[in-house]
């Protein structure tokens, strides 16, 4: 009778993971894909050579963000990894961290007048390490140099 218990609460665990987290993701992408149109027009390059002109101010500018994975896809996670195979809600769960710090960045440097960003890099950190048992959390952060207009 106790197995039952427990497996009705990890059934009802499951569950409110999966409805929850579906719908924040949903309107995460949303506000994602909203704010990226905006802000769209400030292009933001990898090249590391900036402009010869000379004719702009230089500012680091620096965009982060933690993301944590629900129950339900850190559940499938665990399932995919014994079987093995991409484990696509951990590939949704990077995108969401990269696209977030990427608009966070630029912004920054919409703030400062900015009109192009380069050498564009992005560092990842694994945060889940003996937390919610190794459940996915990371952050992403994306930094380049701002190229503001004027000398």
């Amino acid at each position: 009778m106790e197995i039952l218990v427990q497996l009705a609460i990890l059934a009802f665990l499951l569950m409110v993971g999966y409805f929850a987290g579906s719908r924040r993701e949903r309107r995460h992408y949303q506000s994602i894909m909203a704010r990226e149109k905006h802000l769209n027009r400030l292009p933001a390059v990898a090249s590391r050579v900036p402009p010869a002109d000379g004719r702009y101010q230089q500012r680091l500018v620096v965009g982060n963000a933690v993301i944590a994975n629900d129950y339900f896809k850190f559940f499938l996670a665990g399932l995919r990894q014994f079987f093995g195979g991409r484990i696509h809600a951990y590939e949704t769960l990077m995108d969401r961290a990269r696209r977030e710090a990427v608009l966070r960045m630029k912004a920054e440097a919409q703030k400062c007048g900015a009109e192009l960003i380069f050498n564009v890099r992005y560092e990842t950190a694994n945060l889940s390490w003996g937390l919610n048992n190794g459940m996915g959390v990371i952050e992403v952060m994306a930094y380049g140099t701002a190229l503001i207009p004027g000398r």
